[in-house]
């Protein structure tokens, strides 16, 4: 066999993984009719996450999601998310020019950037659903929590404020 040959029968085997492995970003997943969306399941177990603001503890169950697929789909085609419920998406590393959007999520969402030091770095409040603007995060950022609308109001949340879960630094 020559090199070419190899070559292009390897990348034909490198197209056929990515095809068969789904989107690899949001940008590859289409717009779903929303009366007929299908996202993930929820991500079990879901787990522990306090919020510390001037007013106090406060403690949710959220869903993390630690891979790029969990990451890709997020919150899509959810219905409802509980007031004590999350998500939590982890990039494992600290990221610069993060940017969240609304494809096919059906609910609005209060989108909190978190620093690399467990530290809130902005909140974009009562993101609209179906929007597909980018919302930036505004500063470097390893994690990001998804609450339902207003959540983060009501909690009197603020850039500054500690984040606690189990993969972030104590403090």
């Amino acid at each position: 066999m020559t090199t070419s040959l190899i070559a292009r029968r390897g990348l034909i085997a490198a197209g056929m993984a990515l095809a068969l492995a789904g989107p690899a970003c949001a940008q590859d997943i289409p717009r779903m009719d929303p009366k007929a969306c299908k996202g993930q399941p929820e991500i079990k177990p879901l787990q522990p996450l306090t919020l510390r603001t001037a007013r106090g503890a406060v403690p949710f169950q959220v869903e993390y999601a630690g891979t790029e697929r969990q990451r890709t789909y997020g919150l899509m085609c959810r219905r409802s998310l509980a007031a004590d419920r999350g998500m939590l998406f982890d990039f494992h590393a600290p990221m610069e020019g993060v940017a969240f959007w609304m494809r096919n999520t059906l609910i609005p969402l209060d989108i909190i950037y978190i620093r690399p030091e467990g530290t809130v770095v902005s909140i974009a409040r009562n993101v609209q659903p179906l929007n597909e603007r980018p919302v930036p995060s505004g500063g470097t950022v390893r994690w990001v929590l998804e609450l339902r609308a207003g959540r983060a109001a009501e909690l009197g949340l603020l850039p500054g404020d500690r984040v606690l879960h189990r993969t972030m630094p104590r403090g």
